[in-house]
């Protein structure tokens, strides 16, 4: 089983909808048994299945209960989702009062006979939780529209990994929602040729009004190829890590 976070400092980048369609390419393209895991208190990854959250997720953290009556189906096979809501909002300081700095990855760990792939959407903070997410995850996507903010985002999630982790998960930056029209996000696409690279695109656009992912519905769309490529570059690494 393999842990990969969706993370960022930065709110607006593109986040959930990145760990949505990358669920949805690891149990569909991959045919590997998934969770999409929302930590984030907004609960946009179910809303892009269409999914309502049926128990609060709070719950989960405190012993109160059990994964298994939490997580729901996505409607695609092979895909299971564990929603969050607004109980996460004290998700930090939940964590914090446990005392128990590896309790996200206790979790994962135990979900492990299930599923191969856990994708966790994180929410955009720098605190216990991002620290534990760090704790758990295999690897690491950081999503970055080309803007000078996204880039210092980026530094600051290098800098809190070098001075409080001594061992940490590889990251892989990806730039997110870039339009080739633009000069800033072409001169950014040239100086990082090596980043995966997330299009502006109708189509991705369009998942969030259908709440289905863009390679369910237009597969052959620039989007839907990014996504898949993406994922066959994670999983390129998971090998590397030795978690095929």
């Amino acid at each position: 089983m393999a842990v990969i976070a969706v993370y960022s400092v930065k709110g607006g980048v593109g986040k959930t909808t990145i760990a949505a369609n990358l669920a949805w390419c690891s149990a569909v393209d991959a045919g590997r048994s998934t969770l999409l895991w929302d930590l984030d208190p907004a609960g946009g990854a179910a809303f892009l299945y269409g999914v309502e959250p049926e128990r609060k997720a709070a719950g989960l953290f405190k012993g109160k209960s059990d994964p298994a009556e939490l997580t729901l189906p996505s409607g695609f096979w092979g895909l299971d989702l564990l929603p969050a809501d607004e109980s996460l909002r004290d998700l930090d300081r939940s964590l914090l009062a446990l005392g128990k700095k590896k309790r996200i990855a206790k979790l994962a760990e135990g979900l492990s006979d299930r599923y191969r792939r856990i994708i966790l959407d994180c929410p955009p903070v720098l605190n216990e939780t991002s620290a534990q997410v760090m704790r758990a995850a295999d690897m690491v996507i950081v999503p970055l529209p080309p803007s000078p903010l996204s880039r210092r985002a980026l530094h600051l999630i290098q800098k809190d990994l070098a001075a409080n982790h001594k061992r940490h998960p590889p990251i892989l930056p990806v730039l997110s929602m870039h339009d080739a029209r633009r000069a800033l996000h072409r001169q950014l696409r040239e100086e990082m040729p090596d980043w995966p690279t997330i299009p502006m695109a109708s189509a991705i656009e369009q998942g969030a009004l259908r709440q289905a992912p863009v390679g369910s519905f237009a597969p052959r769309s620039p989007g839907a190829q990014a996504f898949a490529g993406l994922w066959n570059a994670i999983e390129q690494k998971l090998e590397q890590l030795g978690k095929a």
